[in-house]
Order: structure tokens, then sequence, then C-alpha cells
């Protein structure tokens, strides 16, 4: 049996849940961003620094993804979860990488413990294994 793997990720963190015949694991992986702010200005001045803090936190993030990607491995079915912008942009990144077979499944979800994710994960198992 592979791995199911459900992933929870915004900007901030990841919170990775492993299932296998042995058990669970939870793993969270913190970014090291904050919140992205975008300031709107006139002059253009202002805006090469605002394109310089952007490619900054894109390049982090992308670091983040990498990260992330390392941790789920190759071969395993992906079940993304998430808020915002980041399930997509970790999509974007998988297929990028040739794993974009991977993703089973992505919602929009709120806040999500390790906990959730799991019995979430479970629950598609349990639903796709009656089908």
């Amino acid at each position: 049996m592979k791995n199911e793997i459900g992933l929870w990720i915004d900007h901030r963190k990841a919170v990775v849940v492993t299932i296998s015949e042995t058990g669970e694991e939870v793993t969270e992986i913190s970014s090291g961003v904050e919140k992205h702010v975008r300031f709107a200005s006139g002059n253009s001045e202002d805006g090469s620094v605002e394109d310089v803090r952007d490619r900054q936190f894109q390049n982090h993030l992308n670091s983040f993804y990498d990260e992330v990607i390392a941790l789920i491995g190759s071969g395993n079915p992906i079940h993304i979860f998430g808020p915002g912008e980041a399930k997509g942009e970790l999509a974007k990144r998988l297929e990028d990488k040739g794993l974009h077979g991977q993703i089973v499944y992505a919602e929009t979800a709120d806040k999500m413990t390790g906990g959730q994710v799991a019995a979430k994960v479970r629950a598609l198992l349990a639903y796709s294994n009656q089908r």
C-alpha cells in the first residue's frame, strides 16, 4: 500500500499527515514568512521596491513549497486542503516538477489541525474504497 498524504497549507505553514499501514504521522512545516502585505503607490520608485519585496516573498515561498514537496516525496497520492492561494501554488509547483498526477483531491478549507486533516483523508479513503 502506498502512503496517503493529507496536506493542509497556507503561506505560513503546512500540516502534512502521512497515513500508512503502520499508522499516521503528522509533521508541521513553518514557512517563516509573515503575512504578505502589498502597498499601493503612485510613483515608480516605490513600485521597484515593492517588486523586489514581491520577488523575495515569492522566492521564500518557493523554498517553502520545495521543502513540503521533499517531505511528501513522489509516488504517493496527495489530498490538498487550504484556505487561500497556497494550495494552488503548491499544485502548480508539483506540476512543474512532473508530480501533478499525485494530486487526488484539492479543496478549500479553513484552518485544520493534523487530526482534522487525517480524519478528512481517512473519510476520503473510506469513500473511495466503497466505490
